[in-house]
């Protein structure tokens, strides 16, 4: 996925073996340098595309699929928050020199709203500035750590979450081996963050964590500990606030912050745990559109215009994805979850570029049904419902108005003043 030209002039864009895994320290590397390496296909205009070969022509039309399929995750206002927010604890707990809790952050939503692409694009924004940082004014080995310097660690919360599990699962992020009891598997789980000088250790999925059995109390009393490490915790899951991970937290009046103890119940590795201090989270969600109000209409239509601009239709219009009817109908088929937008989208544009229409109509999407592949690995929780009626005209429809917000209404009158 490169920016230049192979010895035949096309742009390559396969990718060469399978995708990054990202929870293993050379598949997070990996992934963090090519994040933004994909070159999309050349706009070209339908007599551009009958001049060329028959050849170039396939190639251009695998190019231009490739294309929609690595739109990427577009910037939204709900998740810029998520990533000011990041972008902010990351910084400030990385410069804090003195020993003690480190603040986290819980990132909270339903499913498909692009949790983990969020919160690991600001990990990896983060990192690539502090790693530039370390190579600029720590270039040697530091004493006393390992020669590998990990920032960021990105881990995926056991499905059936237990301390060991929990603990094997870090340790394979830095490939380090795996001790027999759980008492050594914990102190190379300390002893991993510290020597890589680890500053954020991202957990996903962190809601797996049911706490009606005691092996996820103690793995939830684990997580707690892990914030005495001078690592900045991020936990990501589907609506957190609500699945038991804050029970008995409360939000600071001043702060907004979430105090949260460890449970008092359940075989803890550490007992003491429920005497400690009190571990400190600030509380994000990441919510889908809102087209309510005119300020989500707006947001919703400039996120459709995001999109509409890295399609490849050469029957393409300005306005196809914002104009007329259509916002509202992607609404409705999608009930603004941007991970559903994106496979409605992706799904629609395969089937125009094969059945030769080249352009997008609420009536051509009404034949797409909103298809989440292979859902064996996800908690049902994790799986949004997706409406069901997909008729551009559905009978007695919401009604509103016109979006205006970029009217211009010209001068007020005199009868105004």
């Amino acid at each position: 996925m490169a920016d230049r030209l192979d010895e035949s002039g096309i742009v390559p864009f396969l990718r060469a073996g399978p995708a990054p895994d990202r929870t293993r320290r050379e598949g997070w590397q990996r992934w963090r340098r090519q994040r933004d390496l994909f070159t999309p296909a050349p706009r070209l205009s339908l007599e551009e595309y009958a001049a060329l070969s028959p050849r170039r022509r396939g190639l251009h039309d695998i190019h231009r699929a490739a294309t929609h399929m690595n739109i990427g995750l577009l910037e939204t206002p709900m998740s810029a928050r998520v990533t000011r927010l990041m972008r902010s604890r990351l910084r400030n707990n990385a410069l804090n020199f003195e020993p003690g809790t480190r603040d986290g952050l819980m990132i909270s939503g339903g499913g498909y709203l692009g949790k983990t692409e969020t919160v690991c694009a600001a990990a990896a924004a983060f990192e690539d500035v502090w790693r530039d940082l370390h190579h600029q004014l720590l270039p040697p080995p530091a004493e006393g750590t390992r020669d590998l310097f990990v920032p960021v660690a990105y881990c995926r919360t056991p499905v059936r979450a237990t301390p060991k599990g929990l603990c094997a699962a870090i340790l394979d992020f830095y490939g380090a081996p795996l001790p027999k009891t759980l008492n050594a598997m914990i102190r190379a789980v300390r002893d991993s963050l510290r020597d890589h000088r680890t500053t954020a250790l991202l957990l996903d999925d962190i809601t797996r964590l049911r706490l009606h059995r005691e092996d996820d109390q103690d793995t939830l009393d684990l997580v707690r500990e892990l914030m005495d490490l001078n690592v900045t915790l991020v936990l990501i899951g589907v609506d957190i606030p609500t699945s038991g991970l804050v029970r008995g937290g409360y939000p600071n009046p001043v702060t907004g912050q979430w105090i949260v103890a460890p449970v008092s119940t359940g075989k803890s590795f550490n007992p003491a745990a429920a005497t400690q201090t009190e571990r400190r989270f600030d509380l994000v969600d990441l919510d889908p559109f809102d087209y309510d109000t005119e300020e989500g209409v707006t947001a919703f239509l400039a996120h459709l215009a995001g999109i509409e601009d890295r399609l490849r239709l050469f029957r393409a219009w300005p306005g196809m994805l914002t104009e007329g009817e259509m916002p509202e109908y992607l609404y409705r088929r999608t009930r603004g979850i941007v991970g559903l937008l994106k496979r409605l989208i992706e799904d629609g544009t395969a089937d125009a570029i094969e059945s030769g229409t080249e352009k997008l109509t609420p009536e051509q999407l009404a034949t797409i049904p909103i298809r989440l592949g292979n859902m064996a690995d996800r908690d049902p929780s994790e799986i949004p419902q997706i409406p069901e009626n997909t008729s551009p005209s559905p009978g007695a429809p919401r009604r509103r108005g016109r979006n205006t917000v970029f009217d211009d209404h010209g001068p007020r009158s005199a009868e105004a003043t």
